[in-house]
């Protein structure tokens, strides 16, 4: 079992990798592997609506999306962190969600999907709120927590003193390793993946 998680903050060690290392932490524990991305720094472009990848199954940027969507047979779970902009998740990860759920979401059905959210003051549930739209239109069961997964704080040393917010991670750890295991144990005992049927898209027009 292993599990990705995205830091979408250009701060490769700030107050979102402060929260991602608790919830790591927490699943190592229950024998579940990680891998943390970090988007780097460098502007990430967003989609253009090309449809290429309808063609080639990759994005027509050749870049980290890409290589994640070669990866993504090998991970049960995706975590989504990102730092609180204006009340939204950062531009760079929305750009690479957007183009890595475009072109891989077929391919995201029945991971397990949540996310996590830094701020300093304000604007967390907006930004959490965001990002789990993702999850919800790929077939993704969302991982809860016993609040909304947030932590506070203007340094990482501040969100180390943000005792409930890192009990959030840890909990949200807790759940997400529990149902992995609880989907290997229904495949051991003959219990299928959904079979949906072909998808309606409308227009109401």
């Amino acid at each position: 079992m292993k599990a990705l998680l995205i830091n979408g903050s250009p701060n490769e060690h700030g107050c979102t990798y402060t929260a991602l290392s608790e919830v790591a932490e927490t699943l190592h524990k229950h024998n579940v592997e990680t891998e943390i991305l970090y988007l780097g720094k460098k502007p990430i472009a967003g989609c253009i609506a090309c449809s290429h990848c309808f063609k080639t199954g990759k994005c027509v940027f050749n870049d980290q999306v890409n290589q994640t969507l070669e990866q993504l047979v090998s991970y049960d779970a995706i975590i989504v962190g990102s730092p609180v902009y204006f009340g939204g998740p950062s531009g760079q990860l929305t750009a690479f969600l957007d183009r890595l759920f475009y072109s891989g979401g077929a391919q995201m059905a029945g991971k397990l999907g949540a996310s996590i959210v830094s701020c300093r003051r304000g604007g967390a549930t907006a930004a959490f709120d965001r990002l789990n739209k993702y999850f919800t239109i790929c077939n993704m069961p969302v991982v809860s927590s016993q609040y909304w997964n947030q932590v506070h704080g203007y340094t990482p040393e501040d969100v180390r003193k943000d005792e409930e917010g890192l009990q959030t991670m840890r909990t949200l750890a807790q759940n997400m390793a529990w149902l992995l295991k609880s989907i290997e144990a229904g495949r051991k005992n003959g219990i299928t993946a959904p079979q949906y049927e072909p998808r309606i898209a409308t227009h109401f027009i």
